[in-house]
């Protein structure tokens, strides 16, 4: 198994950082790739971010409410 650091993604070239608005998965839940993990508000528009890999979320790292930069982690996920 390997665990896989989840960045947040750069949407726009404008774009330098988001805020976590809301997790629609927990630690512990399994994950698709490409199924909609976390929503984040990024100049004035709010984007769903989808997990990269499949597997199970170990670690949410950013939480709801913070500001994060662009490519900081925000999330850890386990992979078979």
């Amino acid at each position: 198994m390997a665990e896989h650091i989840m960045v947040l993604p750069q949407y726009g070239m404008g774009m330098q950082d988001g805020e976590i608005i809301r997790w629609l998965k927990a630690e512990g839940d399994l994950v698709a790739e490409g199924e909609t993990l976390v929503e984040v508000e990024a100049a004035k528009t709010t984007v769903e971010v989808p997990a990269p890999v499949g597997g199970t979320l170990t670690r949410i790292i950013a939480v709801e409410g913070e500001t994060v930069d662009v490519r900081a982690p925000i999330a850890a996920i386990e992979t078979a």
